[in-house]
C-alpha cells in the first residue's frame, strides 16, 4: 500500500458536485492499493497513520499525532499513487490491484483504521471520479509505503 499523507486544516470530496465527506484539522491520505498488500499492510499502515507524529505541541514542535490532537481522517482510494513512469510517457499502473482486489482490501483498511483512530473516518468513494478540495497545513506532505517501511 502506498498513502499520500496530508496535514490538512480541512479537506473534502465531491462527487457529481455533491460533497460526499468533509473535514476539519486532520488527515487526508490518499491510498493506492497494490495486489499483493495483505493484512500486514493494513495493520502496519494503518497503526502508522494514527500514530504518526506530524501535529505541532505547544512548542511548536511536530510532537502530536492524529489521535493526539482528536483530529479527523479523509480516505481517498487513488490508483495513480503506483503509477510507473519508466518507459514513456504515457504512466503504467500495472501495479494497481483490480476493482476486484483492491475493494475488499481498501473496505478492510477503512474497518481497521476507524478501530485504530477510535471513532469514525470519512471516505471517497472507489472508483468513483471525485474532486478533492483540501487546505495543506504547513504544508505538511508524507509519502509511506508499506513494502519499504522507511
Amino acid at each position: 500500500m502506498r498513502a499520500v499523507v496530508q496535514r490538512v486544516s480541512q479537506a473534502s470530496v465531491t462527487i457529481n458536485g455533491s460533497v460526499k465527506s468533509s473535514i476539519q484539522c486532520g488527515l487526508l491520505v490518499l491510498i493506492a492499493i497494490e495486489e499483493t498488500d495483505r493484512g500486514d499492510d493494513i495493520e502496519w499502515l494503518s497503526g502508522k497513520l494514527v500514530r504518526l507524529r506530524i501535529f505541532e505541541d505547544e512548542s511548536g514542535v511536530m510532537n502530536h499525532s492524529v489521535q493526539d490532537v482528536a483530529g479527523e481522517i479523509l480516505l481517498v482510494s487513488q490508483f495513480t499513487l503506483l503509477a510507473s513512469t519508466k518507459k514513456g510517457n504515457r504512466p503504467s499502473y500495472i501495479r494497481s490491484a483490480r476493482p476486484e482486489i483492491a475493494i475488499p482490501i481498501y473496505e478492510e483498511f477503512i474497518t481497521r483504521l476507524t478501530l485504530d483512530l477510535g471513532r469514525a473516518i470519512q471516505t471517497g468513494e472507489f472508483g468513483a471520479d471525485m474532486k478533492i478540495a483540501l487546505i495543506n497545513d504547513g504544508p505538511v506532505t508524507i509519502i509511506i509505503d508499506s513494502k519499504l517501511r522507511e
